[in-house]
């Protein structure tokens, strides 16, 4: 008789688990239960009566694959997960990890290996995988000719480091000795069909030259079949319940509180997680679009499989904000102008950073062909906001703080293509949850933490001291925000100024650039603060970094470094590790964008 686990001992189930766990029964009647009930039970049984040593994930059968992935806002994880079911339904053992919970000397124990890899911020690897990279990238890393692997490289080709990861780490794969048993591939925004054939071709690959493990075989609850929790590609039509703006008359920016209803989604999330708004562009910024390449908006053209005409593709269907490598390029066979811009990674970087697709197209004019114009622009692609609300304080609903886009440059209007249209009157907006486990509230509720943000990166500490307030927990928080001025940006200073009057909010330090002439950032008032910093750490505070990625996070994690070298004695290399190994334990977690 197979032993029962103690009342005691209760096994630890990521939240994600449970998700999906609870997706999959949602709508299971009270006999279906029942026999799931049992069906889990007998492959405890099972289990049981097997009873096999347990072994690390990372030495795995030999015939079988461990695809691993990097991730920064969960798009690499959904690739990779969508592999292995395709792979388990070709009756494959797949092994799916997250990098930033691998031992990077384990992948030299490997003989397959896929990667789905993103790169993140001005080329560099997703936040908690630093390690990983930095190890393989060394002199200590050993020879891999036993490895057979395929990547697929996610990116933004808006930015000039596009798929820089992928690309570096596939280099030194083959310079180790590894065999690419597909190659590599890069994939921008709209990634669905690229990943597809992708996955497809390894599938392929591994079906033909692996025997089907038996662990494989073994009938699994068929997951995807019955979800039906709204996603990416099956958003929500949440009800907008407010907007608010929260920034005061003479402010330099227009940031919103907005407050949507999920009641009857089935959606729930966590602090620290993302709402996915699925947007449509601004009607000005389309009728601008139009006059400028001087087409009719009523022409018929095709998106996909879908006709339509083009003022509705130029809507619904296609990014016409930000420009991408693939339409500069495009433009640039017309303009020789644009050539050494592309082959400038400065310069690049600058154009992308400062002009958008309605610049592109005024600037260097080309006669346009409707069709032509959508086979150039890609997908609309959803933006990602960090909820500000806790689930548990506002049952159904999640709140966001947004920034919205709207501004003269280069003597024309721009705007941005989500926060126009959640300001825009809409009375629905289509939204999914995108879980972020890599930046997280501690389990334990007495654990102090640090909070350090500027301007709408203030957003999910307004969750994280909500909830814990809520929960009950007493452990000390500390907020660290900047924005530009008081009197104007100082985003939700009733609700932090109350929470620090009744003593949930320990401490509370602000930082407004525009109000004196030396400018005053979050990084200085750490370097101010660096003892009682340094304090906190020592305790075991976790430290919590959300906002800019392009300056503000660099300058953080470098007066992070420099308090803990300064206050404990330690030379920049220890203090370097130190912070690293923060990060290894889940206590420095960073959401930078």
């Amino acid at each position: 008789m197979a032993a029962v686990p103690s009342a005691l001992h209760t096994p630890r189930v990521p939240h994600e688990t449970l998700r999906n766990l609870r997706s999959v029964v949602a709508d299971f009647d009270r006999e279906q239960l029942l026999w799931s009930s049992g069906f889990l039970a007998g492959l405890a049984e099972a289990s049981a009566r097997a009873a096999p040593d347990p072994q690390p994930d990372t030495s795995a059968a030999a015939d079988s694959w461990t695809v691993f992935y990097a991730t920064e806002t969960g798009n690499s994880r959904r690739i990779a997960q969508g592999l292995a079911e395709r792979a388990h339904d070709a009756g494959l053992a797949v092994d799916v990890q997250d990098l930033r919970d691998v031992r990077p000397k384990a992948l030299a124990k490997l003989t397959r290996a896929a990667f789905v890899l993103a790169t993140h911020g001005i080329g560099e690897p997703p936040d908690g995988t630093e390690t990983f990279f930095e190890y393989w990238q060394s002199d200590r890393a050993p020879r891999l000719e036993n490895l057979e692997y395929s990547i697929l490289a996610l990116g933004d080709s808006s930015y000039a480091d596009f798929c820089v990861m992928g690309h570096l780490f596939d280099e030194r794969l083959r310079a180790l000795g590894a065999k690419p048993v597909v190659e590599r591939i890069e994939c921008d925004l709209d990634f669905d069909e690229p990943a597809a054939n992708w996955t497809g071709k390894l599938v392929e690959f591994a079906a033909k030259n692996l025997e089907a493990s038996a662990a494989a075989r073994v009938q699994r609850v068929p997951l995807r079949a019955v979800s039906k929790l709204p996603s990416k590609d099956r958003p929500f039509d949440a009800e907008l319940l407010l907007d608010q703006r929260i920034t005061g008359r003479g402010s330099s920016k227009d940031v919103r509180h907005i407050e949507l209803s999920l009641e009857g989604s089935g959606l729930s999330y966590l602090p620290g997680d993302s709402l996915g708004v699925v947007p449509e562009n601004p009607p000005r910024l389309v009728e601008a679009l139009l006059d400028v390449v001087r087409l009719d908006g009523d022409a018929a053209v095709m998106v996909g499989e879908r006709q339509t005409s083009l003022a509705k593709a130029l809507s619904f269907s296609k990014e016409i904000t930000v420009v991408s490598r693939p339409l500069l390029e495009h433009v640039a066979k017309q303009h020789g102008a644009l050539q050494s811009i592309l082959d400038d990674r400065v310069q690049l970087a600058d154009f992308f950073a400062t002009r958008q697709i309605i610049d592109l197209l005024a600037d260097f004019p080309k006669a346009w062909e409707a069709q032509e114009l959508v086979d150039s622009l890609r997908r609309l692609s959803p933006r990602l906001y960090s909820i500000a609300s806790s689930p548990d304080a506002n049952p159904d609903e999640a709140h966001l703080t947004v920034s919205v886009v709207a501004f003269e440059q280069f003597g024309r209007a721009h705007w941005g293509a989500a926060s126009n249209y959640l300001i825009s009157g809409t009375r629905t907006v289509p939204v999914y949850v995108e879980p972020n486990d890599r930046f997280r509230l501690p389990t334990d509720g007495d654990t102090p933490i640090i909070m350090i943000g500027a301007g709408t990166g203030v957003a999910p500490y307004c969750a994280f001291v909500e909830h814990r307030q809520e929960l009950g927990h007493r452990g000390d928080n500390w907020l660290v925000f900047g924005d530009r001025n008081f009197t104007s940006d100082f985003l939700y200073q009733l609700e932090w100024l109350r929470y620090r009057k009744d003593g949930i909010l320990s401490r509370l330090d602000v930082a407004f650039s525009r109000d004196r002439a030396d400018k005053v950032y979050v990084q200085h008032r750490l370097l101010e603060q660096a003892k009682s910093i340094y304090e906190w750490l020592e305790r075991g505070a976790h430290v919590y970094v959300c906002g800019d990625a392009t300056r503000m996070a660099g300058d953080v994690h470098a007066a992070l470094q420099s308090v803990i070298e300064r206050q404990g004695g330690l030379s920049s290399e220890r203090a370097a590790e130190y912070l690293n190994e923060l990060k290894s334990a889940r206590r420095y977690q960073r959401d930078v964008y």
